[in-house]
């Protein structure tokens, strides 16, 4: 008697594209804050690298940047886009706030208190909170999408915090460098429900490279 092999599934996490934020603040999980124009094409740029695979699921945060960066991989694979409130932007005290060095929230004496401890971290939701989320959230995906691949968006400090999860290194870190670009693909293999690998792409480069904000891109 032979066991049978178990089931090849894919999910790409992409982080959604550039947001219109002429504030400069952390938005996090205000609403209304949209993709820029810019945004969209990174979107769209994202979708062609994935166009012909065998795409049967597409899930994003509820915020809107999320949603209207899912919105070109629903119309491309004739998908409907369900929701994740397990997938959407950290919590932040910062929240509202510019944080840009020199002059904004970091510079304010009462705040310091709040960026005390950098492990939890003290100033938003835990790292570890955040790493089962997601992991409970890609997993549903790959139930959804079992034997085929899923798409899920979602926020760069979530997908990073994953990744880092997934890949059994400690979840605090230097938020400089993290490996989790604009519109980029984190994508987990998996082979019943353990994950077996990851792959890391960048399908709007270009189109980051003439983002002025990308560097800097506050909540994202």
């Amino acid at each position: 008697m032979t066991l049978s092999e178990p089931t090849k599934t894919t999910v790409h996490v992409l982080r959604h594209g550039e947001v219109f934020n002429p504030g400069k603040i952390l938005y996090g999980r205000l609403p209304d804050f949209h993709l820029s124009e810019l945004g969209h094409q990174m979107a769209k740029a994202a979708t062609e690298v994935l166009a012909g695979r065998d795409i049967t699921h597409v899930v994003a945060s509820p915020l809107e940047r999320a949603q209207e960066t899912a919105a070109p991989f629903a119309a491309e694979f004739k998908l409907d886009i369900a929701s994740d409130v397990r997938l959407i932007e950290s919590a932040n005290y910062f929240e509202g706030k510019k944080v840009s060095v020199g002059d904004g929230a970091f510079s304010n004496p009462r705040h310091w208190w709040v960026l005390r401890d950098p492990i939890t971290p003290s100033w938003g939701e835990a790292y570890l909170v955040i790493a089962q989320r997601m992991f409970e959230a890609v997993q549903a995906a790959r139930v959804s999408a079992e034997g085929h691949e899923a798409v899920c968006v979602s926020h760069q400090l979530p997908i990073w915090t994953l990744r880092r999860y997934i890949e059994g290194k400690r979840l605090w870190h230097d938020p400089r460098r993290r490996e989790c670009g604009l519109a980029s693909l984190t994508s987990f293999r998996f082979e019943g429900s353990k994950v077996v690998g990851v792959d890391y792409s960048e399908p709007a480069a270009h189109l980051v490279a003439m983002s002025a904000t990308a560097k800097t891109a506050k909540g994202a």
